[in-house]
């Protein structure tokens, strides 16, 4: 006898099976590499990325990070922290979960520029960095990009989203957590 599977439990264990297999340890070699390349793509589209870029003192780097959700969702991907020479000094998870209307799956990169060592400093202090708790924190956006000079910079913690694709819709409530992998 042949069962048949609810459309919502089906979307839901697709979503489970893209979510783990995303968590799933990359290679350091690759992340890095990735890491890497997502900076100099972000450079070349954002003037103020690059600003930042000689004023940071560490540029934590997720070039793939995978979401999807339908009503519970979640999002996973690996990232390299640079410090001011370019040189790979670790590597992180980021993790989150969300709840509320949404639907779909997208993947994305992020950048996280740390502008002093006492913002640096929490990324490692706790058992996992929460985003936006802590040292303040500023998603740099199209507008704020364009005003942004090196007398405006003042916050602890610059982000920047690049590389979206795949559709993801909704609002929700989000947490979002970084923690160092071995």
């Amino acid at each position: 006898m042949i069962q048949r599977v609810p459309p919502r439990t089906g979307l839901a264990r697709l979503l489970a099976l893209v979510l783990i297999c995303a968590a799933l340890p990359a290679e350091a070699a690759t992340t890095d590499a990735e890491a890497r390349a997502a900076l100099k793509k972000l450079y070349a589209a954002t003037p103020a990325a690059k600003l930042l870029r000689d004023k940071a003192v560490a540029i934590l780097v997720f070039p793939s990070i995978v979401k999807g959700g339908f009503v519970v969702g979640g999002a996973v991907g690996n990232g390299a922290l640079l410090n001011r020479a370019g040189k790979v000094v670790g590597h992180y998870n980021s993790v989150a979960a969300s709840y509320g209307l949404q639907a779909g799956i997208q993947s994305y990169g992020y950048a996280l520029f740390f502008m002093n060592s006492k913002a640096l400093k929490s990324l490692d202090s706790t058992s996992g960095f929460e985003v936006g708790v802590g040292p303040s924190f500023v998603v740099v956006d199209e507008g704020m990009g364009k005003s942004m000079t090196s007398q405006t910079i003042t916050q602890d913690i610059y982000a920047f989203i690049f590389s979206q694709q795949g559709l993801m819709a909704g609002m929700g409530i989000q947490g979002s957590k970084i923690t160092k992998t071995k």
